[in-house]
């Protein structure tokens, strides 16, 4: 026991101080009698507003598009799509209404002659669209050029879109697999999380037992070298087994240094 700091020495000014420097939680918060203190009330509401805020706030589609086509000109398209849900509200409301395009989208799908390939990547708003507007770039610049070998469809960037949303498009295009980047449910110190969802042969009726997903991608979070590593690593190994969800978390991955041209072993 005498190893261990006593509870008395944890609630210390200078041990709460230590605490919040290794983790963005609130802990150790200061009290001001039993109330907290005000900087902290602050605080708080601060992060609440700037998670509804991400919640609710609309992608730039239009310039997120261009963006994505300056990265990936001039070898990829990059189709802006929609989904059933047809605003904001309505999305918040129905969740199976983001999970599906809507018929002008289905129809510019149709119309794309891209024939089969390797991996679909899909860009969607999903709850933070700050998420994505901020991270999605940076990452497809560390991540396409470990995908050269790869035969890569054209970019979809949905507005209102959800996870299982790459399922359609994936399908319409016969990709192997699809790559959704979606921005991810806002915390009260994450308002700007993505995520990248990794599904098999993705078709409607995918559940999300059937995904693999590398979360909480930003500055303070997992890197976009880090995060462009592992999807590459997931990809390559999913096409290796042929699967992707719970069934490929128990399997053993790739190493590293097999995926860095593209993930082909």
């Amino acid at each position: 026991m005498s190893g261990h700091p006593r509870p008395s020495e944890l609630s210390t000014p200078a041990a709460a101080a230590r605490l919040r420097t290794l983790t963005p939680a609130r802990v150790g918060l200061g009290r001001t009698g039993v109330s907290q203190q005000a900087r902290d009330v602050l605080a708080f509401q601060l992060a609440h507003a700037q998670a509804r805020d991400a919640v609710h706030a609309r992608m730039d589609a239009a310039a997120l598009q261009a963006a994505i086509a300056a990265i990936a000109a001039p070898v990829l398209t990059v189709l802006r799509l929609h989904s059933a849900a047809p605003d904001r509200a309505t999305y918040l409301q129905r969740p199976d209404l983001g999970r599906q395009l809507d018929e002008n989208s289905r129809q510019a799908l149709a119309r794309l002659d891209s024939g089969r390939c390797d991996v679909a990547i899909v860009v969607a708003d999903g709850l933070s669209a700050l998420a994505v507007e901020r991270h999605v770039p940076s990452l497809l610049v560390e991540l396409l050029p470990r995908l050269a070998d790869w035969n890569i469809g054209p970019f979809c960037v949905v507005e209102q879109g959800r996870v299982a949303i790459g399922d359609e498009i994936g399908l319409a295009m016969h990709a192997e697999l699809s790559v959704v980047l979606i921005g991810e449910r806002p915390g009260l110190s994450s308002p700007d999380s993505l995520g990248a969802y990794i599904t098999w042969q993705p078709r409607p009726g995918r559940t999300d037992a059937e995904r693999n997903c590398i979360s909480n991608i930003r500055s303070e979070g997992l890197s976009y070298r880090e995060a462009a590593g592992q999807l590459v690593n997931c990809l390559a190994t999913a096409r290796e087994r042929r699967l992707t969800g719970t069934a490929l978390s128990g399997t053993k991955t790739l190493p590293a240094e097999d995926n860095r041209n593209g993930g082909q072993p």
